[in-house]
């Protein structure tokens, strides 16, 4: 499996086929739990920000650029 820097290098460089696994990964590395579930959409927080985005595969660039928004964020 690829460490989590690669899967952000990933997303920088090709945000349109990411997978959902991938995704959850490095949120989860960044201190994001699953708080729910409604429907196809999944509900990450990390006790004051949220994110929302379906379980598909691949995600779309959007919500890509969503986590990577948060990363930059957290200061990598």
């Amino acid at each position: 499996m690829p460490s989590v820097e690669k899967l952000i290098e990933k997303m920088k460089n090709q945000p349109h086929g990411i997978q959902f696994s991938e995704a959850e990964r490095v949120l989860k590395a960044y201190g994001y739990i699953f708080e729910r579930q409604k429907g196809s959409h999944r509900r990450y927080g990390n006790g004051k920000n949220h994110i929302t985005f379906p379980r598909q595969n691949p995600l779309k660039a959007i919500y890509i650029m969503v986590i990577l928004d948060i990363v930059e964020e957290a200061g990598i």
